[in-house]
C-alpha cells in the first residue's frame, strides 16, 4: 500500500521529480504503433503535452531502483515485443495501472512484457489514455464504484481488433490473444473481458471487423471492480461467456482493497467462468515482479502454470 500511495503522490504532487519534458519512448529496436488512423473518438483536452518522469525506487530489493510514469496521453499507442525465445503463438495485452491518471509504463508495462516474451508469449504493451474521466485519485468524490473509463476501454478494445487482425504477420494465434492489466489496468482487463459484443466507437478501418474479446485475462490487484456494498460493479456484466480469468490479490492491499477481486471472482465462479484465485496475506498494492521480502513475489510461476493448465500455452 506505501509504495503506491507514495508513488502516485510524488508523481501527481511533488515538484522534485526528475521530468523528461517528452513523450514516453521504448527502448531501441521497439517501435510505438499509433492506435487510431487519426483523431482517437472522444479525444478532450489534455492538462499538457505528454511526458515520461522517473523517481527513484528507495524500496527496491534488487533489481530495477527507479520507476517511470507517463501522463496526459492524448494519442494512444502500442508497442509489440517479439517473444525472446521459441514463439508459443500466444499474446498478451498489458494495461498498466495508475489510477486512469497516470500510467506506471515500466513497473507494469515494460517489466511485464520482459517476463511475458521470456516465456514464448508476445506482448503488446498499450499505452492507453490518461487522464480518462472520471477518475479523480485525489478524492474520494469520485464515483467510482459506478463508472466507466470511456476512452481507454475504447483504446483497449481498438488494440485487441488491431493485434487480432494483425495475427499473421505477428505470428500470433488469434485464438489465444489474452489481457493482463494491473490496478486500474486490472478494472480494464475485466471491462474488456464483458463488453466485447458492443463496440464504444464506430470501426474506423477494416480492423475493426475482428473481435474485441480477449481469449484469457489475468487481473492483477483490480480496483472499482465492487460497489460500496461488496457488489459487482454494474459496468463489468460478467456472463458464462467471460474469458477464463486468473486473479491475484494481497490481502492487505488497502488502495483498491481486497473486496474488489472477491467480488470479481465470485461473479465469474456463478457463471461458471473457469477461473482461478490466488490470495496472499501480504503484499499490498503495486508490487508488479519487482522482489520482495513476500511470498507474493512468487506469483508469475503459479500464472506459467494458469497458462499451460488452460492450454495458452503449451508444455
Amino acid at each position: 500500500m506505501k509504495r503506491w500511495l507514495v508513488a502516485l503522490c510524488l508523481v501527481l504532487a511533488c515538484e522534485t521529480l526528475h521530468a523528461e519534458d517528452t513523450a514516453w519512448q521504448p527502448a531501441p529496436g521497439h517501435t510505438q504503433i499509433p492506435l487510431w488512423p487519426g483523431t482517437p473518438p472522444d479525444a478532450h483536452p489534455m492538462p499538457g503535452p505528454e511526458i515520461a518522469r522517473t523517481k527513484a525506487d528507495p524500496e527496491a530489493l534488487t533489481g530495477t531502483h527507479t520507476h517511470t510514469f507517463v501522463r496526459n496521453v492524448s494519442m494512444p499507442t502500442m508497442t509489440v515485443y517479439a517473444p525472446s525465445g521459441k514463439n508459443t503463438g500466444a499474446a498478451a495485452i498489458v494495461f498498466p495501472g495508475g489510477g486512469f491518471e497516470i500510467l506506471a509504463i515500466d513497473l507494469e508495462g515494460t517489466e511485464i512484457c520482459d517476463w511475458l516474451t521470456s516465456n514464448g508469449i508476445t506482448c503488446v504493451l498499450l499505452k492507453y489514455r490518461v487522464p480518462s474521466a472520471p477518475y479523480v485519485w485525489k478524492c474520494d468524490c469520485r464515483p467510482h464504484n459506478l463508472s466507466t473509463s470511456v476512452e481507454s476501454l475504447e483504446d483497449a478494445q481498438r488494440a485487441l481488433s488491431l493485434v487480432r487482425s494483425r495475427a499473421a504477420e505477428w505470428h500470433i494465434d488469434p485464438h489465444r490473444i489474452g489481457v493482463i492489466g494491473f490496478s486500474a489496468g486490472g478494472y480494464l482487463v475485466a471491462e474488456t473481458s464483458t463488453r466485447y459484443r458492443h463496440r464504444l466507437y464506430k470501426a474506423v478501418d477494416a480492423a475493426d471487423v475482428a473481435s474485441t474479446r480477449p481469449d484469457f485475462a489475468i487481473a492483477v490487484y483490480p480496483g472499482h471492480l465492487a460497489t460500496e456494498r461488496d457488489t459487482l460493479n454494474p459496468n463489468v456484466p460478467v456472463s458464462r461467456d467471460t474469458p477464463p480469468t486468473l486473479l491475484i490479490q494481497a490481502e492487505d492491499d488497502t488502495v483498491d482493497g481486497v473486496q474488489q477481486a472477491l467480488v470479481y471472482y465470485a461473479a465469474l465462479k456463478n457463471a461458471g467462468v473457469p477461473v482461478e484465485m490466488h490470495l496472499y496475506a501480504h503484499g499490498g498494492h503495486a508490487f508488479g515482479l519487482r522482489p520482495t521480502a513476500q511470498p507474493i513475489s512468487g506469483w508469475p510461476k503459479l500464472a506459467e502454470a494458469w497458462l499451460r493448465t488452460t492450454g495458452i500455452v503449451a508444455d
